[in-house]
């Protein structure tokens, strides 16, 4: 199995950026698409955005589109989320996870988790 642990957290104003980092350790890091999903206050936890195991293939929810990227760097075992043009709805608690299988943002499910960084856009 993997651990994922999240970092890059904080607060930030609404337009700003912020790169959330999330290192893996344990198995092979290559033999998992990972994926980031967020969580805010009194709602569901949803898909954010996903990237296969090469990093060729990439997804993203509807509302972050334009605005964030995934990205991985397999020699690093790290998994990034570019956040851009950050607004305030984009608050949450952001959670790294990881799964063997590569799907599609709308059918997202994954194994493994991280324990989530919190995200907080202020207006």
């Amino acid at each position: 199995q993997v651990q994922l642990v999240e970092s890059g957290g904080g607060l930030v104003q609404a337009g700003g950026s912020l790169r959330l980092s999330c290192a893996a350790s344990g198995r092979t890091f290559t033999s998992y698409a990972m994926g980031w999903f967020r969580q805010a206050p009194g709602k569901e936890r949803e898909p954010v955005a996903v990237i296969n195991r090469s990093g060729i293939s990439t997804d993203y929810a509807d509302s972050v589109k334009g605005r964030f990227t995934i990205s991985r760097d397999n020699a690093k075992s790290t998994v990034y989320l570019q956040m851009n043009s950050l607004k305030p709805e984009d608050t949450a608690v952001y959670y790294c996870a990881a799964d063997m299988v590569y799907r599609p943002i709308s059918i997202l499910r994954m194994q493994y988790w991280g324990k989530g960084t919190l995200i907080t856009v202020s207006s």
